[in-house]
């Protein structure tokens, strides 16, 4: 979906250890699929066909049935700021992101006693499965400077999304208003599932606001606003 993915792997014998390439193989693997069904820049992909109304009910993908359910309940949950159904056609991908590199490290759950950190663009689904290993150091790049970061976050378990506009300039838009909001350049929200940190972190950066990280908490409980960036 015009991105890049980078899985890290971490424990005593990675090297050794039966079963790690073919977990490897399967995250990217379903990675591509995800691809394949829900990629806005393909023209044979199910959300292009079902864009141009080009898809019956009974030949929906069950991924494709169940993202349009997350869609829905993420508009209602953010109060209309985040909402897939925009007037060039529908377009999941601010959750698709979340939700497809999370179900892919499911793949890696059959291997005991490694952590795991799997970047898809920016969007990271991280795990300490090891008591005594350190979290995940996550730097948070800040928007006006590639060399300088907003904040460095400790994670062990649980998601990190960044909305802003330093990766792919003004794409996000207010569904209120169908304008490109102006109030901040970045948005990172940390919590305990990506798929819910991606949807808020699109969100928060759509609406916007000083209470913008209250505004998150008060609507998902657990997930905060780790990082801000506002415009000058």
């Amino acid at each position: 979906m015009g991105t890049q993915a980078s899985l890290h792997l971490r424990g005593r014998r990675i090297d050794s250890t039966a079963g790690v390439e073919p977990a490897v193989a399967a995250v990217f693997g379903h990675l591509r699929a995800v691809d394949e069904l829900f990629s806005t820049y393909r023209p044979d992909s199910q959300v292009s066909a079902f864009r141009r109304g080009e898809l019956p009910r009974e030949d929906r993908h069950p991924w494709l049935t169940e993202v349009l359910a997350l869609c829905d309940e993420a508009r209602d949950r953010t109060d209309g700021y985040f909402d897939a159904w925009l007037p060039g056609g529908f377009d999941p991908s601010g959750l698709v992101k979340g939700w497809a590199t999370e179900k892919a490290t499911a793949c890696l759950a059959g291997l005991c006693g490694f952590d795991h950190y799997l970047n898809v663009g920016g969007d990271i689904a991280a795990r300490v499965g090891v008591t005594t290993a350190p979290p995940w150091r996550v730097a948070v790049e800040d928007p006006t400077d590639p060399a300088a970061f907003l904040a460095i976050l400790d994670v062990r378990t649980g998601g990190v999304a960044t909305s802003g506009t330093a990766a792919r300039g003004d794409h996000i838009v207010d569904p209120h208003t169908g304008t490109c909001p102006g109030g901040l350049q970045a948005v990172t929200v940390t919590g305990p599932t990506l798929l819910w940190a991606d949807v808020f972190a699109t969100a928060a950066f759509a609406r916007g606001g000083e209470d913008v990280a209250d505004w998150v908490a008060g609507r998902a409980p657990g997930y905060e606003v780790a990082a801000l960036a506002r415009a000058p």
